[in-house]
């Protein structure tokens, strides 16, 4: 088959890590497999950018043609490409505009040329995550006309006037407005909610969509939006993880390789910027390390923190060491490996891959409750689930499986077994393919699909 997937970017977590894996899984099952993003950081050749200067007109298409001699951006030069977007946006009053008065900005002309980058229509195009600024929503009307169109719900922005998550607020069921924090990503100026919302509805009204979601707990929120005019057909697959890389490993050898000391007990928190995340509860953390500390003087006890830039710090108790994000999956996976346990801190989530990747290591999970966590663990059995923003119950738990090795232990192994059985990326990968079969079949002779 002849798969395009579409994302924001092609390295990072959450979405990016999703379309990742399934673009390299398909390869290696010889597909034409091939992925078009917003910011490409990787060196894969089937890897293209959506390059949107070429189509602008005016002012912006003339700076555009001026900067184009210079624009090399490497990976690592995010603060080029943020300047470049800038200039751009800043010479168009008509965008500028629209984003003061917090109209969602759709203005990205080579959404419509997406078909060109690659050397053949592709049977299936699977979208991930649209915001980030760099997909036409209004395109996608005019795509799931030429062909059969997939998208993975990895949050529930397509279902909203303007944010990814939208907490206790449910005004996303009828129509948004009066919004109660403009300030959750991605984030709006002024209360424009109900417009976006009337907006994607209307480009709903004209589609034709495949939704996957990988939890019940979205597919819920799906079912109850203005999404579902939409859908054709709809699927819960859930995501998966390299078991060739995320897998049990001896504790003592990933310690040495990472300098953690074999004699202390090590907390992993994993995340990026976990810190400033609005949907993360790092608060909440903070407190019951507090705890934790109070009931383990003298015992010394290692927060690793990983995805997190800055300096490391110290108690009596507890140190709390700060590791940059890592690109190399295996390093990722020796941390896990290393671990006692790991928290997963969270106001909002979906279906985070950092608890995946945890329980292929055999290391359990201390998660709070939220979105589709507990359709992840099982609570008692391969981790603990904790109520929001309690950190008694957070502490009371992180100190019973540091005092009991053979719990811990217990809880890991079946964790472990369970990855192998529910999360294996070939099982999320298969499940896909199998879809885009029925689904093309489904399309062959439908006379609404189109060239």
């Amino acid at each position: 088959m002849r798969i395009l997937q579409v994302n924001s970017v092609d390295s990072g977590g959450g979405a990016a890590k999703v379309a990742w894996n399934l673009f390299q899984t398909y390869r290696k099952k010889k597909h034409s497999s091939w992925m078009v993003v917003g910011s490409k950081f990787s060196n894969n050749p089937f890897v293209r950018e959506l390059d949107h200067d070429p189509y602008r007109k005016g002012l912006p298409g003339a700076l555009a043609k001026i900067w184009k001699p210079v624009r090399r951006f490497e990976p690592e030069q995010t603060n080029l490409r943020t300047l470049h977007r800038w200039m751009l946006l800043l010479a168009d009053r008509q965008r500028m505009n629209h984003r003061w008065m917090g109209v969602e900005d759709f203005e990205f002309p080579a959404t419509a040329h997406l078909f060109d980058l690659i050397p053949t229509k592709p049977d299936i195009l699977h979208l991930h995550n649209l915001h980030g600024d760099y997909f036409d929503l209004r395109e996608l009307g005019n795509l799931s006309h030429r062909v059969p169109v997939v998208i993975t719900m990895h949050d529930a922005w397509l279902l909203s006037g303007h944010c990814a998550h939208s907490f206790n607020c449910e005004r996303w069921m009828n129509g948004c407005g009066d919004c109660p924090d403009l300030r959750i990503p991605p984030p709006i100026r002024q209360d424009a909610s109900r417009d976006n919302w009337q907006r994607k509805r209307e480009i709903f009204a004209n589609s034709r969509l495949y939704i996957a979601a990988p939890s019940e707990w979205l597919m819920q929120k799906i079912e109850q939006s203005m999404l579902m005019p939409a859908i054709v057909d709809k699927k819960i697959i859930s995501n998966g993880v390299d078991l060739s890389i995320f897998h049990p490993g001896d504790k003592a050898q990933a310690r040495a390789s990472l300098g953690i000391p074999d004699d202390m007990k090590v907390i992993l928190i994993a995340g990026n910027h976990i810190r400033r995340d609005i949907f993360k509860d790092y608060s909440t953390l903070q407190s019951s390390l507090i705890i934790l500390a109070g009931q383990h003087q003298g015992r010394q006890i290692l927060m690793i923190n990983l995805g997190e830039d800055g300096t490391s710090e110290s108690s009596d108790s507890i140190q709390i060491r700060s590791v940059g994000y890592q690109h190399d999956p295996r390093v990722v996976a020796r941390y896990y490996q290393a671990s006692d346990l790991v928290i997963h801190p969270a106001r909002a989530d979906t279906f985070p891959t950092t608890i995946l990747e945890a329980m292929a290591c055999g290391t359990p999970v201390i998660a709070t409750a939220v979105g589709g966590v507990p359709e992840q663990i099982e609570d008692g059995i391969t981790g603990f689930l904790v109520p929001t923003a309690n950190a008694q119950a957070m502490a009371a738990r992180t100190g019973q499986l540091l005092n009991n090795e053979d719990l811990c232990h217990q809880m890991g192994k079946i964790a472990a077994e369970t990855a192998f059985r529910r999360f294996d990326i070939q099982r999320q990968a298969q499940c896909y393919l199998d879809w885009y079969k029925e689904i093309i079949i489904r399309e062959k002779n439908n006379p609404l699909i189109t060239n």
